[in-house]
């Protein structure tokens, strides 16, 4: 997999080229606006706000969301597109250009499905079938674990949930909103001189596992689960939650899924969203371990 480096771009912080972002395509302001139909094709929201879908000139449909506010200054803007411009994981949409000025926008690819929160709670799409739902789940932990144990520095920010799992015109799950950490620490070097960035990236991580336990969760059920515990986390921490798995399997499911694979995904649900200080999990070991159970449905 390809590793992001600080070092691959020198002019990651400072606005001081003429071009600053050489090696990503820029949109005027006029193209932003005529691509979008005046802002009036929306496809939803996210954490960063409204996502419009936009005809680009050459005929690709791409998504545009607004960037940050225009008080974080054009450095932290620069930065941000750099460091989403050298992301590359099959699993991770992804960054075509931005448009600068006094409105902001970054580009990216469209994902023709929609979100993964559509196909598990909207009655008028079709249901997800068995491997479908497990092949997202094992999508989304392989770019987790990109984003987290592969790119250098790890300085990026993501929300896992269903609204944030985009599906592409064959089902491949792709993270979106994909931000970064945006403190003091990243200005750094390396990660030894910032006491704070290893603080920051543990508890980023536990909250990140918790989410992702919370997502597996959502597959199983179909019922949509906010960042809080809830009965559905209270019942597979439960030593019983055995006995009752095939009650809470979603009903759209109907009896086809199988028993072994669901009984993984609750293993990893539990180990996930298990209450304490630092997770018992992680990333990297989450994903092999679906991989591994998954693998004979997913040839």
């Amino acid at each position: 997999m390809k590793q992001c480096r600080r070092d691959l771009f020198p002019c990651l912080g400072s606005s001081s080229h003429s071009d600053p972002l050489p090696f990503i395509r820029k949109f005027s302001a006029k193209e932003i606006n005529r691509a979008t139909d005046g802002f009036s094709m929306i496809l939803g929201s996210g954490s960063y706000g409204t996502i419009y879908r936009a005809q680009l000139p050459d005929g690709k449909v791409a998504s545009v969301r607004r960037a940050g506010p225009l008080q974080e200054g054009k450095d932290s803007f620069y930065q941000e597109v750099q460091l989403l411009g050298c992301l590359h994981h099959r699993h991770l949409v992804r960054l075509l250009g931005f448009s600068e000025g006094h409105n902001r926008f970054l580009v990216f690819d469209h994902m023709e499905n929609g979100s993964l929160k559509e196909y598990l709670h909207d009655p008028l799409r079709t249901p997800l079938n068995w491997r479908t739902r497990l092949q997202i789940a094992v999508d989304v932990a392989s770019a987790l674990e990109y984003l987290y144990y592969f790119c250098v520095p790890s300085v990026y920010e993501v929300s896992i949930n269903s609204n944030t799992v985009l599906l592409d015109e064959n089902f491949v799950a792709k993270l979106s909103d994909v931000g970064f950490l945006k403190c003091d620490c990243c200005n750094q070097t390396s990660e030894s001189d910032s006491s704070c960035t290893r603080d920051h990236i543990d508890e980023r991580n536990k909250n990140l596992i918790f989410q992702f336990g919370l997502l597996v969760l959502e597959l199983v059920t179909g019922q949509s689960l906010g960042n809080e515990d809830g009965e559905i986390v209270q019942w597979v921490q439960d030593s019983r939650c055995a006995y009752s798995m095939n009650k809470m399997v979603d009903m759209d499911l109907g009896d086809d899924y199988d028993f072994e694979e669901l009984k993984s995904l609750l293993i990893v649900a539990r180990l996930c969203t298990r209450a304490g200080d630092k997770p018992i999990v992680t990333i990297p070991q989450i994903h092999r371990y679906l991989l591994r159970q998954a693998e004979p449905s997913l040839r």
